[in-house]
């Protein structure tokens, strides 16, 4: 009865059945990817379907999870419990769902708050960093940070060049840590505020948001691309 080890392949086949070279495929043998591959007397390998299941389970977990999770997944699939494959795949599904969740809020945050409207204005309506640290949750330092990366920049306020945020910059640092909630890094940000300050960042904030459901859309579909792979080789363990 055929097995995953039954079929006889050349590393080029496997490496053009699978989208790599055939450099990469000894590389994903070398790391544990791929199972051990048999030899020929005269030391050619010779791999099966089992490296073909493991390689292409690896290619779309790449893209899903990275390609130090998805190592770790490949090979706890021949080396480990099926308990502990299964609790790396739903560990990459929770993170997923949780970064999709985490978009979904940002989104009507983010639209939100860009379209508040800010009129008169006194003085006392600004924020030291300590209130607007205390208002979002996070450390007085987060915000000397993105004032540093010109994410939400404050007024200072002489002598001392104390730190003062106007309700304009308090919405600035509002959008920032909606953002860098869902996931953004400080260089698109940087853009992308940029862009709010000269009156047509929200347009701006919607198409960024809309890459980032596009990336969180392919990287779930790969997941599930690479259960089918992962599911024969563990079947047939």
């Amino acid at each position: 009865m055929p097995t995953l080890h039954s079929l006889s392949l050349r590393t080029a086949d496997v490496a053009r059945r699978s989208g790599y070279s055939v450099q990469q495929i000894r590389n994903l043998e070398r790391d544990g990817v791929l199972p051990p591959a048999a030899r020929t007397a005269s030391g050619y390998r010779i791999y099966g379907e089992v490296h073909l299941r493991s390689a292409l389970a690896y290619r779309a977990l790449a893209i899903a999870t990275g390609p130090v999770e998805a190592k770790r997944i490949v090979r706890a699939v021949h080396e480990r419990p099926a308990t502990e494959l299964l609790a790396l795949l739903d560990a990459a599904h929770a993170r997923l769902h949780r970064e999709r969740t985490d978009l979904a809020l940002a989104k009507e945050a983010a639209a939100s708050i860009s379209a508040e409207l800010i009129e008169d204005v006194r003085p006392s309506d600004s924020m030291g960093v300590s209130e607007l640290s205390a208002a979002l949750g996070v450390r007085p330092s987060t915000l000397r940070h993105w004032d540093a990366e010109g994410l939400a920049v404050p007024d200072r306020i002489p002598p001392r060049g104390v730190r003062r945020y106007s309700p304009a910059q308090t919405r600035d640092a509002r959008i920032v840590h909606q953002l860098r909630g869902a996931g953004y890094r400080i260089e698109p940000l940087r853009a992308l505020m940029a862009s709010l300050r000269r009156g047509n960042g929200r347009e701006d904030i919607g198409a960024a948001l809309a890459v980032r459901d596009a990336s969180i859309e392919a990287r779930s579909r790969a997941l599930l691309d690479a259960a089918a792979p992962l599911g024969t080789v563990l079947a047939a363990r």
